[in-house]
């Protein structure tokens, strides 16, 4: 069953109505990254890329996703220029290609260790693998 959850202020409207437990791991999850030193929050892409452009290859961050049925993307800075991946949410992990946690820090923790010695392909990249 779904129960309705009010939004907290600040929060973007844009958050569906989630199971209690599900809203536990998202709130749980929003405030470690808006601890952390790489969420921008509503930001939108071109925003993103603009500020990943100057950067060194492998820079990233985690922004609010502009598609309704994801909440964050990650920006990376690749030698091609930056590229957006959506992280999804579902049943009650965020997810990212193959890799998945109830946390987005860990989930992204998870990427970088796992990418080290399998880069990820995505087509959004243009065949450029994500190391």
């Amino acid at each position: 069953s779904v129960l309705p959850s009010p939004v907290p202020p600040g929060l973007p409207d844009r958050f569906r109505m989630f199971r209690s437990c599900e809203w536990e791991i998202l709130e749980r999850s929003l405030s470690i990254l808006q601890a952390s030193d790489f969420y921008w929050g509503p930001l939108s892409v071109g925003e993103a890329h603009a500020k990943l452009q100057q950067e060194p290859v492998g820079t990233y961050l985690v922004r609010d996703s502009s598609q309704g049925n994801c909440l964050f993307s990650l920006s990376v800075r690749m030698p091609t220029g930056p590229v957006s991946l959506r992280i999804s949410f579902q049943e009650g992990y965020f997810r990212l290609k193959n890799w998945f946690s109830d946390c987005v820090v860990r989930l992204l923790e998870l990427v970088v260790a796992g990418t080290r010695n399998n880069p990820l392909h995505f087509d959004e990249m243009g065949g450029t693998p994500l190391v």
